[in-house]
This record gives C-alpha cells, sequence and structure tokens, in this order.
C-alpha cells in the first residue's frame, strides 16, 4: 500500500491514544472503585456508537531524529455517540492523565463538544473528575506565566457552558472528586447525577484548611451536602445507576429546542382504574397523606422521573407520562411544611419552570399548598423575595398547564398554581380548600371582641368556625366560576390524559423567549 507508513502511524498514535496516562494510573483509577473515561462513554451510549474526535490530540515527545518515542492523549475525550438511537454528544473527563487539570488539557476540545451540540441540535453529557480542564497551580511553572482568568477563549468556554442551557439538553455526571471549573461545569446542566463516593466542592480540602477549616473531601462536598444543598440533583450507588439516570432524563426530552418532547406508545389507557385516589386524602386536616402514590396512580405506570428530592422538599418535581406524552409535573408534599413554599422550594420552581418552557413540556400541578413558608428562618432566607421570582418564572411561561387542586390553596404562594393572564385549566377535588389564609388561628384574631364578650369562649368560636365553613364551601365558589370544576379524583386521570391531548396540539418548538439559567 503507497500509505502503509503513515497507515502505521495512524495505528500507533491511536494506541497509545488508547492507554490514557498508562497502565499504573489506569490501574489506580480501577483500584479507586471508578471506571476509565473511556469505560464510561462505552457503558454510557449505544454498542459501538462512539465516534471520537480530536484522539490523536495531546503531548508527544521525540527522538533526536524526530521520530515519536511517546505520546500521552489530552485528557479530554469527546465525541458523537447514540443515546437510545438518538445522536448524542458525550464529553469526559481523563482523570488517569494528570487529574483532569488544565496542564494536560487542550480547551478546543470541550469547547468544541460544546460547539457541537449547539451547532447540531444534540443533547450533551458531560462525564466529569477532577477539575475538568480547569486549573492547577503548576499551570504556572508550565507556561511560564499566571493565567488572568478571562481572557477570550476562556470567556467563550464559559459562555458555551452555560449559554447551551437555552439550545440542548445538558446533562452532567460527577463521577469522582469534582472541584473548580468542573464543578461549574457539573452545575451548569439541567440535570446533575453524582455517585456517593464521589465529592464537589469550589475548592478542595488542602485549599480549605488555608482558612482554618480541616475538613475531608465527603463532609466538604459530599453526595448529602450537594443534593440537599440543590447543588446536585440527584446522588446514586454506581456509575451505571448514573449513566441509567442520564439515559431516562434525556429520554422524556426533545434533543433541541428545535423539536417536541419524543411520544411513545402508551403503557396504559386513560380509563385505568383509579380508586385509591377516593381514600388518599383523608377528611382529618390534621392527618397528612402522601403525594408520591398519588403521582404514581395518576400518570403512567412507572414512568414518574423525579428530580431534585433532596433540595425544596415542599415541592416534588419531575418528569411523566400521560398516555405516552411527557409532560413536567410539579407536585406539593404535605410531608414537608404542610406543602408550603419555602425559599428553597421556591428556587426550585423557578429552575424546574424555566426548564420546561424551554423543552415545550406542558405542566402538570398537583397543588396542596397552604402558602409561603412562616417564622424567622422563613424571613431570614429572603422567602418573599424568591416566592416572587417563583410566581415570576410561572407567569412568564406560554407553555400549557393545568392545576389539580388537591387539598389547600391559600395566601400568596396559593395564588401562583397556575399562570396570571392566560388560559390554563385547572380541577379541584372534592377535599380541596381555599382562601386568603386558612380559618385555622385566624377566627381569634378576625373575631377576638365576638369571642372574649361570649358566655362560652369555645362554644363561640366553634359556632363560628362552622358558619364560615359553610360560606367558604368550595362548591360555593363553583356557584360564581371562581373555579371550573369540581371533580370526583377518580376522574383525574383521564382529564390529565385529555389535556396532555389537547397541550400536544398546540407546543410548538423554537428558542424561548427567556434563555434557562443554572
Amino acid at each position: 500500500m503507497a500509505w502503509s507508513p503513515e497507515l502505521e502511524e495512524l495505528k500507533k498514535r491511536t494506541k497509545l491514544s488508547q492507554a490514557m496516562g498508562g497502565p499504573d494510573r489506569v490501574k489506580r483509577q480501577h483500584d479507586g472503585g471508578r471506571l476509565t473515561v473511556r469505560e464510561r462513554v462505552e457503558r454510557l451510549t449505544d454498542p459501538a456508537s462512539f465516534r471520537e474526535i480530536g484522539a490523536l490530540a495531546g503531548v508527544a515527545d521525540y527522538d533526536e531524529n524526530g521520530e515519536l518515542e511517546d505520546f500521552t492523549a489530552a485528557n479530554c475525550v469527546f465525541g458523537r455517540a447514540k443515546i437510545e438511537g438518538r445522536p448524542v454528544v458525550v464529553v469526559g473527563d481523563d482523570f488517569t492523565v494528570r487529574g483532569g487539570s488544565a496542564d494536560a488539557s487542550i480547551r478546543e476540545k470541550p469547547m468544541m463538544a460544546e460547539e457541537m451540540a449547539r451547532e447540531y441540535r444534540m443533547p450533551i453529557v458531560r462525564v466529569i473528575e477532577g477539575s475538568g480542564g480547569g486549573g492547577s497551580v503548576k499551570t504556572i511553572e508550565t507556561k511560564g506565566r499566571a493565567n488572568l482568568p478571562g481572557q477570550v477563549g476562556e470567556t467563550r468556554a464559559y459562555h458555551l457552558m452555560t449559554d447551551n442551557l437555552g439550545h440542548v439538553p445538558v446533562v452532567g455526571l460527577g463521577l469522582g472528586s469534582v472541584a473548580g471549573l468542573g464543578a461549574a461545569r457539573l452545575a451548569s446542566t439541567h440535570y446533575s447525577v453524582m455517585t456517593k463516593t464521589s465529592a464537589m466542592f469550589v475548592a478542595g480540602p488542602p485549599v480549605v484548611s488555608r482558612l482554618g477549616q480541616e475538613v475531608g473531601k465527603q463532609d466538604l462536598g459530599g453526595w448529602e451536602i450537594q443534593t440537599r444543598s440543590g447543588a446536585i440533583d440527584h446522588a446514586v450507588d454506581t456509575e451505571d445507576e448514573a449513566f441509567a439516570c442520564a439515559r431516562k432524563f434525556l429520554s422524556y426530552l426533545p434533543s433541541s429546542v428545535h423539536e417536541l418532547p419524543p411520544v411513545t406508545t402508551a403503557s396504559d389507557g386513560a380509563d385505568r382504574s383509579v380508586e385509591s385516589l377516593m381514600k388518599a386524602v383523608p377528611r382529618n386536616l390534621r392527618q397528612v397523606y402522601k403525594m408520591r402514590p398519588i403521582i404514581e396512580t395518576v400518570f403512567d405506570s412507572g414512568s414518574f422521573f423525579e428530580m431534585g428530592q433532596m433540595f425544596g422538599r415542599s415541592v416534588i418535581t419531575g418528569f411523566a407520562r400521560l398516555e405516552g406524552r411527557p409532560v413536567a409535573l410539579l407536585a406539593s408534599d404535605p410531608y414537608h411544611y404542610g406543602g408550603a413554599w419555602t425559599s428553597e422550594a421556591c428556587q426550585k420552581i423557578v429552575r424546574f419552570v424555566d426548564m420546561a418552557q424551554t423543552f415545550h413540556l406542558p405542566v402538570v400541578y398537583l397543588c396542596d399548598c397552604p402558602g409561603f413558608m412562616i417564622g424567622k428562618q422563613a424571613e431570614e432566607t429572603a422567602t418573599i423575595r424568591h416566592g416572587v421570582r417563583a410566581m415570576a418564572a410561572l407567569n412568564q411561561t406560554t407553555i400549557p398547564w393545568c392545576t389539580i387542586i388537591v387539598r389547600n390553596c391559600f395566601g400568596v404562594a396559593g395564588a401562583a398554581h397556575q399562570p396570571a393572564g392566560r388560559l390554563s385549566l385547572r380541577y379541584a377535588w372534592l377535599s380541596a380548600r381555599w382562601g386568603s389564609l386558612p380559618l385555622e388561628g385566624g377566627i381569634e384574631a378576625a373575631y377576638r371582641a365576638e369571642i372574649d364578650a361570649a358566655d362560652d369562649a369555645k362554644a363561640k368560636l366553634a359556632e363560628i368556625e362552622a358558619r364560615l365553613n359553610k360560606l367558604r364551601s368550595p362548591f360555593r365558589t363553583a356557584e360564581r366560576f371562581w373555579v371550573e370544576d369540581i371533580i370526583d379524583p377518580r376522574e383525574t386521570r383521564k382529564l390529565l390524559c385529555d389535556f396532555a391531548g389537547l397541550a400536544y396540539r398546540v407546543i410548538e418548538p423554537g428558542a424561548p423567549a427567556i434563555a434557562m439559567r443554572p
């Protein structure tokens, strides 16, 4: 063959790049219970679908005759692949080469991965370990100068990292110690997962110790810290579980904002029996109930995919399907603060509603909200500021919206159960109740003089409460058409399936007017 020498050189360089940081570092990776970046890509994507780009980029050593002696590939591996048959971009850090630091990185590789995802309208999965192409103090010596953050090429990388959130689904997988720019890349996603042996932080324990804080990796940025703070959406035991989460998350979303969410074959019919809903909400107002069994009953069997369970826990967020059609699900969780909107819950709502708007997912809200959280902690965490931001996020949406009022709907937060100023569908269960504020605790204040003047204060209080309860009956509200429909709870699934069918008649692809922020 005329080009045999070059072909042999290509094979040699390709083999060297596949060796990553060498057998010793690969063994160290495995001994730590972690896969290599190439093994991760293989397990994440469809078999034999990965087409790598830039495998020959790296650092080479030559002898005195200019012949290649050794080659170390750049510690960024990226390319095109398929997940469940759909094209995606995968970009991963190779921790076996200088721990993923900038010294062994070629900045253009992760930048091209982001550019490819946007230009070809494909989701991107970032497999992150180390600083993710971020800094190392050794860079000063290897480059002979200190880097000023925000150089032209660097700012473009930062721009691509966040700008893609308004164009394509972005998933981040934290599969080891993740710091600096790596942490920023992991947080700047629509959905993030970390393994429970991993850790994420702006700066690791050695740097933090200079502040006088002696902490280990897990105490500083372990999974419990990061999922409860809302920085990470989910934590799993194994890397394979993380890959499964990424695949399932992407299954609900279009490949880009220029498409609609993928509709699958219905797993069960709209008329499936939902008899258990008649007993889901207890008549005793002091008795709490579980919302997740209601979700599992109402939506397609096994289709509920929850996100951010450990953060803002009075609100449940996730995806589900109705006769195969993906929807964004927002639900109250009365097990936490009675379903009241806390500062954290409001932050969670903003991010989730923005994502639904970005990817054209109709919203279903199962509402049981007694209002904003009150008390000293609520004031210290600026609940009202975050609350009005959540209201603004709802009101700025244009996607179809359907609300089921399951129990409580009170106060300003209760008013945010549907977008203001446009049509949305709304149904109230027989257990629903609403008002400017609950009667409990408010009667004593409003009728203090009448109660104090009574011979029997308790009897007077009970009399007033009974009178007001009749007036606040949801049927009185329905008479004025202030609520459109009060329904038998067993109708819920069918009505929601009808809603999803209507919604998918009108949703349209296209870039959102307001791009999502991390």
